[in-house]
């Protein structure tokens, strides 16, 4: 007496496949569980593994009874054939968009644990922008390029899709040509991206001049690069802008910077007491990195003398500061110490008007003597 005898309906075909589906997932939830541990224990000691656990948790949950229903598909019954091969060719597709889940979370979730092992809201913060632009830009080409393999590896079990595939590659030079110019711009930016990662002219937190907009970089994707301006505007650029055309990158070396402060005066101001204020405004000053501070003349009119007040910071927005502080200080300076020495071309001219008027007599003295 056989197996089949006490159990005469595990002899047909659906009740096999239900038993191997029962099985596939108890497997399953224990592979999930031992895997499981084993990445916890590994999470310990290197705390990038736990971020990329942590994050790639949710379709490590499908991935696996995925798989292990696609295996128990096997032993299912040949009749009705539409109905089994429908039910492998759902559960194909749905391991692969799985599977492609899986991938663009773990990259994510590298990106993400590089950004916090690597702040930027640090003084000498040049290296973490430096790691932080690579790995993004890389993983955001990545994420691209692997859910465009998801796509065409789940479009091609479909046999419709692969004749037409096969059909194409008889014709490979016209669908290539006619591929490329359709996905020029987006392979463009794919291009650009890479070259931006390995050459990087620009950074994260970069601060940037471009169409005559000053600002910071914000976020770099894999097709633009976000640009805050300085009043919360956002300034959206391709990425081949940066390769094709010429921009200002004020933190290419390093955040340090000159600002200048022009102002006119009269020839006859004293320039050592002003040179000596100037240093005493840049001493006060915390936005003032004590690399830089000098006064010159600069130009020269037939009415007064330009001077340039020159003054150093740690980075752009404490130089706008400084530079505000400077100007506002000089002139108050001037203003109280030697007022004559102001361009006063506006109060020569009221002057002049009011000796014309006082030499004027009034208009009805002048109407009383011509009655008399």
């Amino acid at each position: 007496m056989n197996l089949t005898d006490w159990m005469p309906d595990i002899a047909h075909p659906w009740t096999r496949f239900a038993l191997a589906v029962v099985v596939a997932l108890v497997v399953a939830g224990i592979l999930r569980r031992v895997v499981h541990a084993l990445l916890r224990r590994l999470a310990i000691r290197h705390p990038m593994g736990a971020s990329i656990v942590a994050r790639a948790n949710a379709p490590m949950e499908t991935i696996v009874p995925l798989a292990m229903l696609l295996l128990s598909c096997r032993l299912a019954p040949d009749e009705p054939a539409r109905l089994v091969g429908a039910l492998e060719h759902a559960l194909a597709l749905a391991l692969i968009v799985a599977c492609t889940w899986f991938v663009v979370r773990c990259l994510g979730a590298v990106e993400a644990a590089v950004s916090r092992f690597n702040p930027i809201d640090l003084d000498d913060n040049l290296r973490a922008r430096r790691v932080q632009t690579q790995v993004r830009v890389l993983s955001r080409t990545a994420m691209v390029v692997t859910v465009v393999l998801g796509i065409g590896i789940a479009l091609m079990t479909f046999p419709a899709v692969r004749q037409f595939g096969a059909s194409l590659l008889a014709s490979a030079g016209i669908a290539g040509l006619a591929v490329g110019l359709a996905a020029k711009p987006m392979l463009g930016n794919l291009i650009a991206g890479m070259q931006l990662a390995l050459t990087q002219p620009i950074r994260i937190d970069d601060v940037v001049v471009i169409e005559n907009e000053w600002g910071k970089i914000e976020e770099i994707t894999s097709t633009y690069v976000v640009v805050r301006i300085w009043d919360e505007r956002r300034l959206v650029v391709p990425l081949q802008y940066f390769i094709e055309r010429p921009f200002q990158n004020w933190t290419r070396t390093n955040s340090q910077i000159l600002g200048s402060v022009m102002l006119w005066f009269d020839y006859g101001l004293p320039l050592e007491p002003l040179r000596a204020e100037l240093q005493r405004l840049c001493k006060s000053a915390a936005e003032w990195d004590g690399r830089v501070c000098v006064l010159q003349v600069v130009d020269a009119s037939e009415k007064a003398m330009q001077l340039r007040a020159l003054v150093s910071s740690s980075n752009s927005s404490a130089s706008w500061d400084l530079r505000c502080k400077v100007r506002e200080g000089l002139i108050d300076y001037v203003r109280r110490e030697c007022p004559g020495y102001l361009p006063r071309f506006r109060g020569e001219v009221e002057s002049a008007v009011r000796a014309a008027d006082a030499a004027t007599p009034p208009f009805a003295s002048r109407m009383a003597s011509s009655r008399s």
